[in-house]
This record gives C-alpha cells, sequence and structure tokens, in this order.
C-alpha cells in the first residue's frame, strides 16, 4: 500500500497480489518475454463482450477506456458474486473500491476476526474514533459503528465482504492494480457534523442509539434495487438533507474523481504503447446514479476536502463534557478510595483527557 496517506488515490502495487494466483510461467523467459505472455494471456482471458450481472454499469472515458461500475449492498453475498464475476470476465488493469485508508484493514481480516471487531464497541475504540475525528464526529462515528454492529449481529456476516472478494480477485490477475478510492472517512464525519443544527446532532444520535429493527438478508439484497434505494434516498433528503448532502452527494463526487482517474490508457508490453485501459469500481449502490450523473462533468474535489474549525459552541460543549467525565473520575475516586482511583488514572483514554486539560489551561 502506498503510504502517503495524502494521496487522492491509494493503490496496491504487486507486493499485495496473491502472487500464488497467477500461472506459472516457462523457466529461462527473460522480464520482458515474462511480461509480454503475461499481458497476451489475460487479453485471451478478457472477455470483449462479457454478460455481466444487471447491477453493473458501464461508463467510457474520452480516451476510450472503459469503467464497469459494480453497485452493491454491503452486506451482501450475492454482491460478492457480482464483484469477483465481473473482474473475472473483464480482466480490468485496475479495480477501485469504495474504501479509504483508514478503513483498508478490513481487506485483510478474516470473516471471523471481523465479526467480534464488529460486535465489539470498547472504551479502545471510543478513544481512537474520537482522538482520530474530534468529539462531536467521534462519537457519531461510535454511533454508526453500532449501526453496524446492529446489522452484523443480525446478519451474522460481516461488513465489507464485496471489498474482501474484489482485492481477492484483483491479485490473481496480472498487472492489475488496486486502488481506494473514497474520500478519508475524518473528512466525511467532521464535514457532517458541521453542517448539521444542534438539534438535527441529537435527534440523528438519538434514532442511532435506539435502533433495533429486525434486518433480515431479504431486507439487505433489496438494497440493490435502485427503486427502492431512491425512495429510501428521498426520505433521508427529507430528515437530513445537509447530512445527506456530505456522506453521499459529496462522496460521489469524490468517487467520481478517482474512477475517471484510474479509467485511463496503460502502457502495452514490450514496446510502451498506450492501450485504453480497463477499470472495475465497487462501489455502495447509493453511490451509482451519482457517479453517473458527475462521469462527465468538471470536478472540483478541493472544496469538499475543507473542514471548517470547530465553532465556539463546539468548544464550550467540548470543555463542558471533559469536565463532566473529570468530575465523575474524581467523584469515583472519592467514594472507592486510593487504589481504585489509581487504576482509573491510569487508564489511557482518562491520562489523554487529563492531558488535554492541562494543555487547555496552559
Amino acid at each position: 500500500m502506498d503510504p502517503d496517506n495524502n494521496s487522492e488515490e491509494e493503490s496496491v502495487g504487486p507486493e499485495d497480489a496473491s502472487e500464488e494466483e497467477l500461472p506459472c510461467l516457462p523457466p529461462g523467459l527473460s522480464d520482458g518475454e515474462a511480461m509480454e505472455l503475461l499481458w497476451k494471456l489475460r487479453s485471451r482471458r478478457r472477455q470483449s463482450s462479457p454478460e455481466l450481472p444487471e447491477t453493473v454499469s458501464c461508463l467510457t472515458a474520452p480516451d476510450g477506456s472503459t469503467l464497469y461500475l459494480v453497485g452493491t449492498a454491503h452486506f451482501s453475498d450475492s454482491s460478492k458474486k457480482d464483484v469477483a464475476t465481473t473482474i473475472r470476465a473483464v480482466q480490468p488493469d485496475v479495480v477501485v473500491v469504495e474504501l479509504c485508508q483508514y478503513r483498508v484493514s478490513m481487506l485483510k481480516m478474516d470473516e471471523n476476526t471481523l465479526l467480534k471487531e464488529a460486535k465489539d464497541i470498547n472504551l479502545e475504540k471510543v478513544q481512537q474514533a474520537i482522538k482520530q475525528n474530534g468529539l462531536m464526529s467521534g462519537l457519531m462515528q461510535i454511533l454508526l459503528l453500532k449501526v453496524s454492529a446492529h446489522i452484523t449481529e443480525q446478519l451474522g456476516m460481516a461488513p465489507g465482504g464485496e471489498f474482501r472478494e474484489a482485492f481477492k480477485e484483483a491479485g490473481r490477475i496480472p498487472f492489475c492494480k488496486f486502488h481506494l478510492g473514497d474520500r478519508p472517512i475524518p473528512v466525511t464525519f467532521k464535514r457532517a457534523i458541521a453542517a448539521l443544527s444542534f438539534w438535527q446532532k441529537a435527534r440523528l444520535a438519538w434514532g442511532l442509539c435506539f435502533l433495533s429493527d429486525p434486518i433480515s438478508k431479504e431486507d439487505v439484497e433489496k438494497c440493490k434495487q435502485k427503486d427502492l434505494l431512491e425512495q429510501t434516498m428521498s426520505e433521508m433528503i427529507g430528515e437530513f438533507p445537509a447530512l445527506h448532502q456530505t456522506i453521499v452527494a459529496e462522496r460521489d463526487i469524490y468517487l467520481t474523481h478517482t474512477l475517471r482517474q484510474a479509467t485511463r490508457c496503460v502502457e502495452a508490453p514490450p514496446n510502451g504503447q498506450k492501450v485504453p485501459g480497463v477499470v472495475v469500481g465497487v462501489v455502495g449502490m447509493g453511490h451509482v446514479p451519482g457517479i453517473e450523473k458527475n462521469w462527465e462533468k468538471e470536478l472540483n474535489i478541493n472544496e469538499i476536502m475543507s473542514v471548517a474549525p470547530p465553532s465556539r459552541f463546539g468548544w464550550v460543549l467540548q470543555t463542558v463534557f471533559k469536565g463532566v467525565l473529570m468530575g465523575i473520575v474524581g467523584y469515583a475516586c472519592y467514594r472507592a478510595g486510593g487504589t481504585l482511583g489509581r487504576t482509573l488514572l491510569s487508564l489511557p483514554a482518562v491520562k489523554g483527557i487529563v492531558e488535554n486539560l492541562r494543555l487547555s489551561r496552559a
């Protein structure tokens, strides 16, 4: 993985590919001969008019390169099959997924570990979310993790299966690169929180806290139906239009930008001739209409990457929250005696709060 977290487009190179899945080459070939042989092998495997799932859209770049956009439901077995079918059929030069560098760890974790992680929301995760995103955005991220944990528990299925499938299939294709195409999640959370009023934040948090509706695998599969999805989006826009703008519409723009960056000509061995590229994009079905709408537009992603500084009210609220928390810790120390007090004060979360308060006074 590209170690530069500030790059617009993260990519996985050959060192991350599953080399054992690549075809065996005859001994004694030079590097150039091996590359040419692998290129020809992939060209033979690539279907010129593939029969693809109905969840796949096809978009064309000005230079003739092609994007096959797979719309998925994030907790769906059939979405995993759609991704695998598409990648095997078109043998892409690049695979782009709706992930950022902050969520890339899910690609290499097994299902059992992911199930456990999704269900286990502990103090360490809360502390990490607040440290990464700030107080309000961090708490909102924890509430959304709770929603994900609720779905995970209902379905017995870890999120992101289609992205892991894409990563696995990309590793089996010669020369295929793997890109992370989503906007960094801290930017999305901070912009989303900043766009909501205090009462909208309270209503959203209340709804997320008390989410308990049962969810079935059939419900998840319905998320791949565009008409149902458009209805859900309309309801969301009506209640939280600013939230839809930051979490969906702005990310549509960012994903379109990274997909267009990937969908360009590639150099073919042995002479480096430029030929149209083939790209597979794997995104949630909710982003497909926005990407199709923005595909041929002039886009400026700088304006959706900025994060406004916290307001005076936000600073006061954060200070009050920390003060209340410190009061609770102090009272616990007083009631429980020195031993438990020292134990509480040794917790990383409490240490961090004490240090922040000390720096604020300084």
